[in-house]
């Protein structure tokens, strides 16, 4: 049961938001468009109770009821960020609005943004384990492995991601005509 509950609410986040967009530059109805699109949190917090639910009823906690908590840790963190991407590309498309900015793609700013996402999945973590634990107090002395596994997995997300959004602070990426970049260590490899 969870588990069709969170592809519901995938599928329901992504519905909510094409509703959303096209109803705010399809249509003009911007208070509509506001209103479905904050609907969207409502779909974490019906998976949220009926996780709560299915444990309290006596289902033996599994990988289910740690992927519920790992995707709605993801929602919390980058639910808003994708919403208002899709909107910027959406005003462009539909409404004539400029072309949202791409990230940047060198240098420290590269390295900025690439942090910025990083704290981002940090708080999907934080999110996902404070809800793991949550639940490994509910079910009190039952076999909750499961659950500790899917805080271990997390917790590796966020490091790797870290480790990731680093190597771009430590060795920024250059554009092709930089000064001091040597295009015949660049051809070796080839």
């Amino acid at each position: 049961m969870i588990v069709a509950l969170i592809v519901a609410c995938e599928a329901g986040f992504w519905v909510l938001l094409a509703l959303g967009l096209a109803v705010r530059y399809l249509l003009g109805w911007r208070r509509t468009s506001v209103v479905l699109l904050l609907c969207e949190p409502v779909l974490e917090l019906v998976l949220f109770a009926a996780t709560a639910v299915d444990l309290r009823n006596g289902a033996e906690p599994g990988w289910e009821h740690g992927l519920a908590a790992l995707y709605i840790g993801y929602t919390v963190a980058y639910g808003h960020y994708t919403i208002r991407w899709l909107d910027g590309h959406a005003a462009h498309r539909l409404a004539g609005a400029p072309r949202p900015s791409r990230p940047p793609r060198y240098g420290m700013p590269r390295a900025r943004h690439e942090g910025a996402l990083w704290l981002r999945t940090l708080l999907a973590a934080a999110v996902a384990l404070a809800l793991l634990q949550a639940a490994v107090w509910y079910v009190g002395d039952g076999d909750t492995s499961s659950l500790r596994s899917f805080q271990w997995l997390a917790l590796r997300a966020a490091g790797i991601h870290g480790l990731i959004a680093l190597t771009y602070l430590l060795w920024p990426k250059r554009p092709k005509d930089a000064p001091g970049r040597d295009p015949e260590r660049e051809t070796v490899g080839r």
